[in-house]
């Protein structure tokens, strides 16, 4: 007979009265399993149980059991930390718990809520707060959390645990017994890819530092310990490393001075030049002849001239420019209208930039001559963009435009303004030459104009230098009051001062902003408050809270920017929820469009993300709103092709309201940079997309400005390079998040749009001998060739072949012909002739049919043909269907154009005599190979490589040759139009004259 279910506690309970300690126990056993069933009803009881527990006649065993059963009903009821605090008290009887079945949800619930009390206990210690002291069976608890996952290999678990409760100690005892130093690398992501407090920050990674080993060739760590130098931006730290490397190295193992080098051009790619200044001026001089001309190697790759030559040279080689696509975009759009001359010269400055080729320009100097006021200021600022990098011939290259001491053959003040802008976008962010120059001119300068090109080239060559002298000149700029200078001034500030925080200099900028009543002012200095705070994380939640606060709309979109900014690359979950209440709360639609924006800025390490965050926002009400979600996908998406982006923007081409169209065409050209139709399906419509709105006249001009815009970016760089707000190690790119801040800003101000070419990076392998020079020597891509092809050339429009037109023949006709033809005939048959007829019979059915209706008409039939020809085009179409079989890989010479998703199918074959001293592309952590592509931080650039084979004869590639060349003056009207000496005239050549039709 099987047994009755229990349908109530109550009879256990009531032993719980019982004076028997025997009783008590068994009561207290029962309870124990009943409790999942019956804990409503056994929680009348608890002050019963309470008293139990807290009694001293009672064994330990059966106390401890009286605190688990409290526990479990505390669960039950939904009070956790009361049920966290009896488990402890459990002490044994909870540890016995944990072999129980049924009972793993409640063990589980409890270990999480121990471990989340336990990193709360502890950040408030590291914090230096007042706190209570942690209880010592909760520590015990936590360390065998510790102790079992390192049992169990589960590594990343306990160290992101020991991450959350700073436990630095719990690193050093997992790498100590591993030696795996890609568990540190695990860490360096964790710490600086997610929301951890900036002191906390530079507390692990410096505790890291002396863990790694010293570097070896092909070591998985090097990029992991560039990043970490590049992050901590000490000086000595790097030197010390340096130094190092160079002393360990010797005549037989280069590969130790090799790697030196390796991180030294690394560390140009992601570092402040301040702080490359810095490591470069303290290194020693060396003890031996082999030592000095390491330290010179050094000198020479930290000055970043080697990096700026090499990748012109690159992207000279290499320039895939579509001119075709230029001239349609000038014949379509009218030159004589101001938007559409900004269009096409942002169109040209982007797709040449780099390349230093002059082609179109030059071929449309009567267009250039359309250009007036600030037109021309923008023209003459995209030779900056053109000529990026060529700081060596930078001043001659604008010498033409460029203001003189004595005023004569003045360019006029916007070309000298431009001339200056475009200055410092050739230094971009290593102006240390040119500052002096910038800061003589900005003083000197006659009008407001230049003033105004003056400050935009001294902020972006002196970016992040700290300089105070310019700083102070540029404040003078600002309290002239004036709205065009004072707005490029309070951008400039921010830029010379990026990243320092400063008190001081924010008071000062806020003080202004409140005080002047002009709007371009207050927005230059809103943005330049932001890039103060660049990578402050916490540092800055002080006056993001004011500015959001503030009444006035303009400083609330810059507390927007300073929030994003700070925590840039972060992903912090707060700012994120912060940015998001923002986007659907602020009254101002400014405010609303920059927060949505702004989400890119803090995501683009996991730009996966971003699509299924913005998706709700793309389809908002307001216009403003679904602008910024277009901005932010393809900002954070920018080169990887998402096709969840993708499908998000394509409505948004065709959106009622003319800036969200704009924004969807830019985002989409963003996306899908350096990508074929054979990797990416939306590659050919969208560039047909992109040609058909530009060509449309009734589209709006708007819409047709972001068309041409996206045709640039698209085609950026000669096709070689790619939008990347991270450095090829993984830290973030300072540069190219500073460029696309102030390229959002082109909604106010066009000539801001060409700071997006300081996120342009060219997407190269170009391997390096010990020497510095390039030799010869082919690596392998194991993919397709289609897959990272160019695209193909637009093909100009084919003369198109009038086909005849089938012709109406009425019915009335056809019996006239039908009539003579049978006259005819009976003639011949008359005469005895034979004659030649017509396939149909004269007299067929439907002729006789055609010719009783007298109001059917006929077409005239082209006849079939003959049988062999139809044939013949059979076979010739069958065989021509037949596709040569693509190979699986192709061989890639050196100074090769290798894009991001490129890089994890690029080897080295054993056998090649040059192999590279780091892997050619990073390792990811990441276990899928979707999160794989979507993580990939870069790689490939600059790499140095090791001769297996020294001593034998070395083919070497020469450096291309007549890169730079001075683009002509082309004046429109004004006084000084004529004082200007004519360009020179181009070479002799042969025109080839149609030939008269014979």
């Amino acid at each position: 007979m099987a047994p009755r279910p229990r349908t109530s506690a109550a009879g256990v309970l009531a032993l719980l009265s019982e004076p028997n300690q025997v009783l008590q126990q068994y009561a207290l056993r029962s309870l124990n399993s009943l409790v999942p069933q019956f804990w409503a009803e056994i929680s009348e009881y608890i002050p019963p149980i309470e008293e139990l527990y807290e009694s001293y006649a009672l064994p330990k065993d059966t106390k401890d059991l009286a605190a688990l059963v409290l526990s479990k009903v505390f669960y039950y009821l939904g009070q956790y930390d009361e049920a966290l605090s009896f488990a402890l008290r459990a002490e044994r009887a909870f540890q016995a718990e944990t072999n129980q079945p049924g009972a793993e949800e409640y063990m589980e619930t409890i270990v999480s809520k121990a471990i989340d009390r336990y990193i709360e206990l502890r950040t408030a210690e590291e914090a230096g707060q007042s706190i209570e002291k942690i209880d010592p069976r909760l520590q015990d608890i936590v360390e065998t959390i510790f102790a079992r996952c390192i049992d169990d290999g589960e590594y990343k678990q306990a160290l992101g645990m020991a991450l959350e409760s700073s436990r630095l100690d719990i690193v050093t005892r997992i790498f100590e017994l591993t030696k795996d130093t890609q568990l540190l690398s695990y860490v360096i992501d964790a710490v600086l890819d997610s929301g951890f407090k900036l002191a906390f920050r530079n507390k692990v990674l410096n505790h890291v530092v002396p863990l790694f080993p010293p570097p070896e060739v092909q070591s998985p760590h090097i990029y992991s310990i560039t990043r970490l130098h590049v992050t901590l931006a000490s000086p000595s730290l790097t030197i010390a490393l340096l130094t190092s490397l160079v002393a360990s190295a010797s005549e037989e193992q280069i590969g130790k001075q090799l790697l030196a080098y390796q991180i030294a051009f690394d560390l140009v790619e992601g570092g402040t030049q301040d702080y490359i200044e810095a490591v470069r001026t303290g290194l020693p001089e060396g003890s031996t002849p082999a030592e000095e001309q390491a330290y010179t190697k050094l000198r020479k790759i930290l000055s970043g001239e080697e990096t700026i030559r090499l990748f012109l040279d690159f992207l000279h080689r290499h320039n895939h420019t579509d001119l075709l696509i230029l001239k349609n975009t000038k014949e379509v759009l009218d030159g004589r209208s101001s938007i559409y001359h900004n269009a096409l010269t942002l169109q040209n400055a982007f797709m040449h930039c780099g390349t230093a080729s002059d082609v179109f320009l030059r071929n449309n100097l009567d267009w250039l001559g359309r250009a007036s006021n600030w037109g021309k200021f923008s023209v003459t600022a995209s030779l900056g963009v053109i000529n990026k990098g060529n700081t060596w011939d930078a001043m001659k290259l604008l010498g033409p435009y460029l203001p003189n001491a004595t005023g004569e053959n003045s360019s006029g003040p916007y070309s000298e303004g431009g001339a200056l802008y475009a200055l410092g976008l050739i230094n971009a962010g290593r102006g240390k030459d040119v500052i002096g120059y910038l800061r003589e001119k900005l003083k000197d300068a006659p009008s407001e104009i230049v003033q105004h090109g003056a400050a935009l080239g001294l902020g972006v060559a002196g970016m992040a230098s700290g300089s105070a002298a310019a700083y102070d000149d540029l404040r003078s700029a600002l309290f002239t009051d004036s709205a065009i200078a004072g707005e490029a001034a309070g951008y400039a500030m921010g830029l010379i001062m990026l990243g320092s925080a400063s008190d001081r200099y924010v008071d000062e900028m806020l003080q202004y902003a409140r005080e002047t009543q002009h709007e371009k002012i207050i927005r230059g200095l809103a943005i330049g408050v932001a890039f103060i705070y660049y990578g402050r994380q916490e540092d800055a939640d002080n006056i993001v809270e004011k500015l959001l606060g503030d009444k006035d709309p303009i400083l609330r979109y810059g507390g927007v920017y300073t929030l994003a900014l700070a925590y840039a690359g972060t992903a912090d979950n707060g700012a994120v929820k912060k940015l998001l209440h923002i986007a659907v709360s602020d009254t101002s639609d400014d405010v609303r469009r920059a927060a949505v924006t702004c989400l890119a800025f803090l995501l683009f390490k996991n730009p996966g993300q971003v699509p299924r965050l913005v998706q709700l926002l793309s389809e908002s009400y307001n216009p403003h709103v679904r602008c910024g979600a277009t901005l932010a996908l393809g900002l954070s998406c920018a080169g990887t092709g998402s096709q969840e982006a993708i499908t998000l923007l394509e409505p948004m081409t065709k959106d009622p309201v003319d800036f969200v169209r704009q924004g969807a065409l830019i985002a989409l050209a963003m996306i899908l940079i350096q990508q074929t139709e054979a990797s990416s399906p939306s590659v050919a419509p969208t560039r047909t997309s992109f040609s058909k709105i530009i060509a449309d006249k009734h589209e709006d001009p708007m819409a047709r400005f972001g068309a041409a815009v996206a045709q640039g970016l698209i085609d950026a760089g000669g096709r070689n390079v790619t939008i990347s707000l991270q450095s090829s190690a993984g830290s973030k790119n300072m540069s190219a998040i500073v460029g696309m801040a102030l390229f959002c800003q082109f909604w106010y101000w066009y000539p801001l749009a060409h700071c997006a070419s300081l996120a342009f990076e060219p997407t190269a392998v170009i391997g390096l001998s010990e020497s510095l020079e390039t030799p010869a020597f082919d690596f392998v891509s194991n993919a397709k060739p289609s897959l990272f092809a160019y695209p193909a050339p637009t093909k100009p429009p084919t003369k198109e072949t009038v086909e005849k037109v089938a012709t109406a023949v009425l019915s009335t006709t056809a019996k006239a012909k039908a009539r003579e033809k049978e006259k005819e005939k009976a003639k011949a048959a008359d005469a005895g002739e034979a004659m030649d007829t017509d396939d149909k019979p004269p007299a067929s059915a439907e002729t006789k049919t055609e010719a009783k209706d007298d109001t059917a008409m006929k077409v005239d039939e082209a006849e079939p043909p003959s049988k062999p020809a139809a044939e013949e085009s059979t076979n010739a179409a069958s065989t021509s269907s037949k596709k040569k079989r693509e190979p699986t890989s192709e061989k890639l010479s050196n100074l090769s154009r290798v894009t991001p998703t490129q890089l994890p199918h690029v080897s080295f074959p054993t056998d090649c005599r040059w192999q590279p001293v780091r892997p050619i592309s990073v390792p990811s952590n990441a276990k899928s190979s979707a999160k794989k592509a979507q993580m990939h931080a870069g790689g490939g650039g600059i790499v140095m490589l090791l001769d297996k084979t020294p001593g034998e004869p070395i083919e070497w590639i020469e450096p291309s040759s007549d890169i730079i060349r001075i683009i002509p003056v082309v004046q429109t009207g004004g006084a000084a139009s004529g004082d200007v000496a004519e360009a020179d005239p181009p070479p002799p050549f042969e025109y080839p004259f149609p030939q008269p039709e014979k």
